[in-house]
């Protein structure tokens, strides 16, 4: 079972989603969200913090690095923040923040082509995929680069 876990970044503005995969991490262990438009008056620490795309999680590395040691049992792996959002302990729920609501509105157009012509539908929505996920991995952000 998976946990899905909420912040609002530090300006107030977005609301983003979290997966927590496995329950390894708790929802403390995500201590901050800032968006690009967040004030940048907080010093970026790469020892806690990630960035993709101009976002930062803000993980409680202490805690974070007490829980993978006890529930995953391995010692031996340096806890970081890349370690926790890559293996997705602490990560985006969607590839990016607010691509549900993106995908949303790309696809209804795509969709309305399956009651008049199911196979342009079929090609539309392959290639339509195959080409979002390009200009994602273009854009930089991690999830769609892994």
């Amino acid at each position: 079972m998976c946990v899905e876990v909420s912040r609002t970044c530090k300006c107030g503005k977005n609301k983003i989603q979290f997966h927590l995969r496995d329950n390894v991490l708790t929802p403390e262990a995500i201590a901050g969200l800032f968006c690009p438009e967040c004030p940048g008056d907080v010093p970026f620490d790469h020892e806690t913090m990630l960035m993709d795309n101009d976002w930062i999680i803000e993980y409680d590395m202490i805690l974070a690095k007490t829980l993978v040691e006890k529930r995953l049992g391995v010692g031996q792996v340096k806890v970081t923040p890349q370690y926790l959002f890559d293996r997705g302990y602490g990560a985006w729920l969607e590839i990016y923040p607010g691509e549900r609501m993106d995908i949303d509105a790309e696809k209804k157009e795509i969709i309305a082509l399956a009651a008049i012509d199911s196979r342009q539908y079929l090609r539309r929505i392959h290639s339509w995929n195959i080409e979002r996920l390009r200009r994602l991995r273009e854009a930089g952000w991690r999830k769609a680069r892994m």
